[in-house]
């Protein structure tokens, strides 16, 4: 965005403080205007013809898009990608574990990567992993549910859980309990 003297068009359209067209003069005529005013010229639409010019005090303009910028990253959710690894061999109380930190991760609002890695001769039988990630989808659907379905890369099967839009809570209500504990 140009300013004052850095504005290099023959002619400018110009647009006083109030919002109102002035006409179209020379960039010169139009700084002299904003200047017995104590403001700056500033143009905001440079590929018009001819370009659009305000007088506007600038540093404020500046200050104003900076705040709603800092507003509106303010009410951003940033949602991280947290991992939960099984075994096909996990038992059934480390299972449930696991199983409350996916709950507890869908409840905050993140998405949840569950991975069932294979070692060794454990590979020759994927079906036991599919079966145990299929079943955490089945118990977790109430929290969240798979964006696609689970897919082998590798030694792992992979499946990530999105949190379903009304199951989670703002992370600072939520603190304090722990969803299936």
């Amino acid at each position: 965005m140009r300013v004052n003297e850095r504005i290099r068009a023959r002619e400018v359209r110009l647009i006083d403080a109030e919002g109102k067209q002035v006409g179209i003069m020379p960039p010169a005529q139009a700084l002299k205007l904003a200047r017995e005013q104590g403001l700056d010229l500033v143009e905001i639409s440079p590929t018009a013809t001819p370009p659009v010019c305000k007088i506007m005090d600038y540093g404020k303009y500046l200050y104003e898009l900076s705040k709603k910028l800092h507003e509106q990253r303010k009410h951003q959710r940033i949602i991280h990608v947290k991992e939960v690894k099984f075994r096909p061999r996990t038992d059934e109380h480390d299972y449930q574990f696991k199983k409350n930190h996916v709950i507890r991760f869908l409840s905050e609002g993140d998405k949840v990567k569950a991975t069932m890695v294979f070692r060794g001769r454990e590979l020759v039988h994927p079906e036991i992993g599919h079966k145990k990630l299929e079943r955490l989808i089945a118990e977790v659907a109430e929290y969240g549910t798979p964006e696609a379905a689970p897919y082998m890369e590798g030694r792992t099967i992979v499946v990530i859980l999105a949190p379903r839009p009304a199951s989670h809570t703002p992370k600072q209500a939520s603190a304090g309990e722990r969803p299936g504990a």
